[in-house]
């Protein structure tokens, strides 16, 4: 499996040459640098991990400034692993870039979903309101929690209650890349993917059976502008 680290800006539109808007989901590839390789034989997998966005010296430990060493380059920000050996002929220390995918491709964009504070147990487990009627006295509560079993007394963990909401590890499956930009590196992937705006997401090769189809052909409007001068 492949896959490179990259940041999420926003969502915008693009339009094919048949007038098709298409919804995107912008994502800053930087160059992502590969820290380390690990294999079956010493580490009893096959793995790449990758690195981006530098940090400050003064802002790292030892142990990260000696591990980044190793690939000559400085600590990195958001760190993680691809599995897979579909990326053993990367060296420590090369760089990846957003064109390991190419447009067509489908991918599958995991990343840590907004938080949206404390919220009740109605909207954060989908559970059923109470009757609506005047003096029922029961229109949003969470109910009985120490019926679980006979004679229990104590509250059952797992229980669905209210409680935080969002900033849980989530994926988007078999999102379809629509383009990819090396030079000012980024990438455009149709439809939403999780995380807030500037929040880090980690885009590997589908899991699907289908792994590409044919890129769409967008509108080039540097042509239009072109012929108008």
């Amino acid at each position: 499996m492949k896959g490179i680290l990259g940041r999420k800006l926003g969502m915008t539109q693009v339009f094919a040459e048949d007038g098709t808007m298409i919804p995107v989901t912008v994502v800053e590839v930087q160059p992502n640098v590969v820290l380390q390789k690990k294999t079956v034989e010493s580490d009893n997998y096959d793995a790449v991990q990758l690195g981006v966005v530098d940090v400050k010296l003064h802002r790292s430990n030892k142990s990260e400034i000696a591990h980044a060493a190793k690939a000559n380059t400085a600590p990195k920000k958001f760190v993680r692993e691809i599995a897979g050996n579909d990326m053993h002929n990367l060296e420590v220390g090369d760089a990846v870039k957003a064109d390991l995918f190419n447009a067509g491709d489908f991918v599958d964009v995991t990343g840590i979903s907004r938080g949206k504070g404390f919220q009740g147990a109605i909207r954060r487990n989908n559970q059923k309101l109470g009757f609506m009627s005047h003096g029922s006295r029961f229109h949003r509560g969470l109910g009985s929690l120490a019926t679980g079993g006979t004679a229990s007394s104590n509250i059952k963990p797992g229980t669905t209650a209210a409680g935080q909401m969002g900033v849980k590890t989530r994926t988007n499956q078999n999102l379809e890349v629509i383009k990819i930009d090396t030079e000012n590196n980024y990438m455009l992937v149709k439809g939403n993917i999780p995380g807030p705006s500037r929040g880090f997401v980690v885009v590997k090769e589908t899991t699907k059976r289908v792994k590409s189809k044919d890129p769409v052909v967008l509108i080039d409007y540097s042509k239009e502008d072109s012929d108008n001068a």
